[in-house]
């Protein structure tokens, strides 16, 4: 399990409220448009929406796995297990490949996108594996710190890289991703924002503010870590997905303006 001291989580939670206090960074508000049920007993690291499906990768040693479900119905339609010691992590689509990170083993693996059978040898990484996304050019990957890794889809071997900033301040543990509308959408985790980063400059330049989205802390079996994590998102019909770990609900969300405030989950 991801360990994280208090002071480091109060500090990012600090760094983002007072940024966008000063309302240099617009905050955004949702609304539930309708929800999908997720396995609660999924602990969520990587989650994408391709063709109809969510594809979703699920951590801790023993549990992890990657799973193709249906979105109505949550059944897990097809599902590969990442035996021990891995931790699995974040994943992507790539073509016709699948591609997934570990958290502390430093390497990742590559699968057939369509049966899910391990093709080639692991590839290797630095640091902790965290997320992973791509914009039809690159992969995206995160790992923990408050810099994103430009990925060469081809060799996997690091490109680039964004260091992600909020008025001038580093946005450590930045979580699940997304590409969005060209923007990476991070999830930020232990807090209930979603930063949405351009990838040119590396800035803050919104935040999803997610309170109140999910079962409450004493509904979920470990409530310091069952927290938001998980985004998708449907580029032809324009669709947001976020979901958490061991929730009972994915949920489809529409943003609101600033100005706006959140009304109720559900509604």
């Amino acid at each position: 399990m991801k360990s994280l001291t208090f002071l480091l989580v109060f500090a990012l939670a600090c760094c983002l409220s007072v940024a966008t206090a000063q309302e240099a960074i617009p905050v955004y508000g949702y609304q539930v448009v309708r929800t999908y049920p997720h396995d609660t007993g999924a602990y969520t690291e990587g989650f994408f929406y391709l063709d109809g499906y969510f594809y979703e990768a699920t951590g801790n040693v023993g549990a992890s796995t990657i799973r193709k479900v249906d979105m109505n119905t949550g059944k897990v339609l097809q599902k590969v297990d990442l035996p021990p010691p891995d931790y699995g992590e974040g994943i992507v689509a790539w073509k016709d490949r699948l591609i997934q990170l570990t958290w502390q083993s430093h390497h990742g693996y590559v699968y057939d996108l369509k049966t899910f059978k391990r093709i080639g040898a692991p590839f290797d990484y630095d640091g902790e594996g965290w997320a992973l996304t791509e914009d039809g050019h690159h992969i995206y990957m995160s790992d923990g710190t408050p810099t994103l890794r430009i990925l060469d889809p081809a060799t996997l071997k690091q490109v680039g890289k964004i260091d992600v900033t909020a008025e001038g301040r580093p946005v450590a543990n930045l979580n699940e991703l997304e590409w969005v509308k060209g923007e990476i959408y991070a999830n930020v985790w232990l807090t209930h924002f979603i930063a949405r980063i351009d990838p040119a400059t590396g800035k803050v330049v919104g935040v999803i503010n997610l309170t109140g989205l999910g079962p409450k802390p004493e509904e979920t079996q470990d409530p310091s870590n069952d927290v938001l994590n998980g985004i998708a998102y449907d580029a032809k019909r324009d669709r947001l997905f976020v979901t958490g770990k061991r929730w009972p609900l994915i949920y489809e969300i529409k943003l609101l303006p600033p100005q706006q405030a959140n009304p109720p989950a559900g509604k």
